[in-house]
């Protein structure tokens, strides 16, 4: 399977300005362009009429005169109206038989929006309106259609191609436009589509019988909205007769009930501009439609990219009393956030080996006369481990898990130990984090991911050669526990067939598990540095792969838009999550092992229950395909990066978008994110060679200054500095870089990515658009030529980072 190809960038759209000037469709080489929906895998199955935004359709009429009969449009400069003070071969008798009211006004208007005189132009059109009296009936299929305007469209065919090349003109234009129309241009999309598709049953195309026709149009459409109107497909995709939309309940609800939208008063006229324009391709039909099946209510105020409103069904949009379209509904299912219980033998047991420490320190304390430690690790346990359970906490048989070993208390001792003796990190300058950033140097393109071991000894990358090489940060050599194994500073493991795209140790740092293009996912053992498991499932290349936080789960997510809960001691899958229209790019565990949480390239995020294997929070709000995904220590919070550079927080508990984040360089990866331990700081590392610190409580979506720059100065880490010797060609530096650059620089030209820069191109070139922080960001952290593929805070809140080095390319 070849790499993940980045989507086509198609032209874009500029809608209508304020003053009413109209700009026509370019495309800007070299600027990446929003991924459009889609195409139908046969896009010569319908014919459709291009359209030119801002563009004049020519009447059918010769030189001289033009026709105002039904189904031309007349365009500004082809016909100057008769006048009396004119010279024209024309006489006054025959310019009143030629041209109505309505087609004197439309010239007018015209020319008045080609000149820019907005506000004449919508004086013009207001009184053209009160001019025409009251408004008729609702049109029929074949009747005459006014805009709200006063603007007559006529059209003389009823034909059922017309409907479909309506639909596919507006879709397209929508996808073309500008990023702060789209959702609102969206959500008008939907009835557009139901409204056609009951058409298409109701009057069948001559040349083709009508359940070819209509289910040849809904089986090619209907994925442009399965995310957010799922269920409604689902109860309409058995229509296929005109008798089945009498007895639909579906089918009935949407025809004898107006669908109410929120549309801004830009919204709405770069909406009307467009289909008066693309009268020959369906504008009229389009206006027929919104007249008759849809109550728009426009709203003076502007759109808002961040504002999640816009991006989903209100309470008071839709079809009153039908729950459709809104993921909110959805998210209102009943979700258990608190900490997994611990088992209650494994409680009694650390807190015997507990006791026994602080006994054995006080006694050293004492011999030295030194004081004692500020809290004992038994006081620090029972803080971690609350004796009262919390009210939403999981049940724990709902979660089936091996007895707990020697080890597992072992570990848990050392999580209370680093607990005790962790930094507190939070959202004023004296409290940022430290950043330790290690430099992989001749890669030559090649590392794909990276990732740190739980206790902070071992990092491990994986390459685009098909094997992993896993490193010391002590310093230390590497040995194996297998006789006659020579002590080395790295080990490379090999078995993958294709690039590896994802690894994670276990939470015990005992096992590796990775990923790779070749299908598979495998685990490794850290004591012998060989291959233990390969776990085979997935039908195409797997992105990601994840340890669950009680180690005996594991998680994968692939191009096949699944994601598979995996158990180490099994070799088949023992969930499917699937519900993703697209790649499901990342993947990671809730705190409490119960819930899986996936990011997909269909820019949706999804919580999964890992017992019944559904989905119970879906969040949508991003304008590009999620990247990486992190849940905050108390399981409350979920953040999630895109490929667009936008980071965004959300209420688990509701499923609600909390804000919007900016700082990343405008189409630049978000690779890795991380929270601290307390839950207030959150560490985000990119393509555009920083890492960037936000104040997760506190902060909003606007602009920290003018010019983006946020102050903060980064904390050298104090640790040792480790280095492999480079033994031959493909040896890989690791060095800790202290940054200490003051945040708000435009950046430099981005490196490639880890995961995500295989899967999109080789290499990425030229200079990323800089865009201004929003003020939840504390501090920036540059790079000079190293994209930061990985980011994670220790148990002590030392913040880890790593990249690799691109060089002068």
């Amino acid at each position: 399977m070849p790499p993940k190809q980045p989507s086509t960038p198609g032209p874009l759209q500029t809608p209508s300005s304020a003053s009413g000037t109209t700009v026509g469709t370019f495309s800007t080489p070299g600027v990446p362009q929003p991924a459009a929906m889609p195409r139908p895998s046969n896009p010569q199955s319908y014919p459709r009429t291009p359209t030119t935004p801002g563009g004049v359709h020519a009447g059918t009429g010769g030189p001289a005169t033009a026709s105002a009969g039904p189904g031309s449009a007349i365009g500004s400069g082809i016909v100057t109206p008769t006048t009396p003070g004119n010279v024209s071969g024309t006489t006054p008798s025959t310019t009143q038989s030629t041209y109505t009211q309505a087609d004197l006004n439309r010239i007018v208007l015209e020319y008045l929006l080609k000149k820019g005189y907005s506000k004449t132009e919508q004086m013009l059109r207001m009184e053209s309106s009160n001019a025409m009296g009251s408004t008729p009936s609702p049109p029929s299929a074949i009747n005459d259609s006014k805009t709200s305007n006063g603007t007559i469209l006529k059209s003389t065919t009823d034909d059922p191609q017309l409907y479909i090349r309506a639909y596919v003109s507006l879709r397209d234009w929508i996808e073309t436009s500008l990023d702060l129309f789209k959702p609102e241009l969206r959500k008008l999309l939907f009835p557009i589509f139901v409204h056609t598709f009951f058409y298409l049953i109701q009057k069948p195309d001559a040349n083709s019988p009508a359940t070819s026709l209509a289910r040849k149009f809904f089986d090619t459409y209907s994925g442009d909205h399965s995310i957010l109107h799922y269920h409604d497909l689902q109860l309409l995709s058995g229509l296929t007769l005109p008798e089945h939309l009498q007895e639909n309940e579906t089918a009935k609800l949407y025809r004898q009930n107006k669908y109410r939208l929120n549309i801004s008063r830009t919204t709405f006229d770069l909406l009307l501009h467009f289909l008066d324009e693309n009268e020959r391709n369906g504008g009229p039909v389009t206006i027929r439609l919104i007249n008759q099946y849809i109550d728009t209510n426009v709203t003076p105020s502007r759109p808002d990219r961040n504002d999640s409103r816009n991006q989903t069904l209100g309470d008071d949009e839709g079809i009153p009393g039908h729950i459709t379209g809104r993921e909110t509904n959805f998210n209102k299912q009943s979700v258990r956030l608190g900490k997994f219980p611990m088992d209650e033998r494994m409680i009694k047991e650390v807190e015997l080996r507990l006791k026994e420490e602080d006994n054995r320190s006080q006694q050293e304390h004492d011999e030295i006369g030194a004081a004692p430690e500020s809290k004992t690790l038994m006081e620090e346990f029972q803080e971690l481990h609350k004796q009262e359970p919390e009210e939403d906490a999981p049940v724990r048989d709902i979660l089936p898990l091996p007895p707990f070993k020697g080890a597992d208390v072992e570990a848990e001792i050392a999580i209370v130990k680093d607990a005790r003796s962790r930094l507190k990190v939070g959202p004023i300058p004296a409290s940022l984090p430290s950043v330790c950033m290690y430099t992989f140097h001749n890669t030559y393109d090649g590392l794909n991911c990276l990732e740190f071991s739980e206790d902070s000894t071992l990092v491990a990358g994986g390459f685009a050669d098909s094997y992993v090489k896993v490193w010391s940060l002590k310093g230390e050599k590497l040995q194996s526990v297998i006789k006659g194994s020579t002590p080395s500073p790295s080990k490379r493991l090999v078995g993958h067939s294709g690039p590896v795209f994802g690894a994670s140790f276990s939470p015990d740092n005992r096992y590796l598990l990775t990923c790779s293009d070749d299908k598979s996912a495998r685990l490794w053992s850290m004591d012998t540095y060989t291959a233990l498991v390969l776990y085979k499932g997935h039908n195409l290349p797997v992105w990601d792969v994840t340890f669950s936080p009680n180690g005996h789960y594991f998680a994968t997510a692939s191009h096949d838009q699944t994601a598979r809960l995996w158990s180490c001691d099994h070799i088949y899958p023992l969930r499917i999550f699937a519900g993703h229209v697209s790649d499901v790019d990342c993947v990671t565990f809730h705190p409490n092992s119960t819930y899986l949480l996936t990011g997909s390239s269909d820019k949706s995020c999804r919580m999964w229950d890992v017992a019944k294997g559904t989905p119970v929070r879906v969040m949508l709000s991003h304008q590009a395909p999620v990247s990486c995904i992190s849940v905050s220590p108390d399981g409350r919070i979920l953040a999630s990066g895109a490929e667009d550079g936008s980071i965004i927080l959300w209420d688990l508990g509701t499923g609600k978008q909390i804000k919007t984040m900016r700082g990343h360089d405008r189409n630049t990866s978000v690779y890795s994110l991380s929270f601290s331990r307390e839950g207030t700081v959150l560490v985000s590392a990119g393509a555009d060679c920083s890492v960037r610190v936000w104040n997760v409580k506190g902060g909003s979506t606007a602009p920290s200054s003018v010019d983006g720059v946020v102050g903060g100065i980064g904390v050298a880490s104090a640790g040792t500095t480790t280095s492999s010797g480079a033994a031959d060609s493909d040896e890989v530096l690791a060095n800790p870089i202290s940054n200490g650059i003051v945040a708000g620089s435009t950046g430099t030209a981005p490196g490639i990515s880890a995961r995500t820069a295989q899967k999109q191109s080789a290499s990425t070139v030229g200079r990323p658009t800089p865009v201004v922080a929003t003020a939840d960001q504390m501090a920036a952290f540059m790079t000079k030529k190293t994209p930061v593929y990985k980011i994670k805070f220790t148990r002590r809140n030392l913040c880890l980072a790593g990249g690799a080095f691109m060089g002068t390319s």
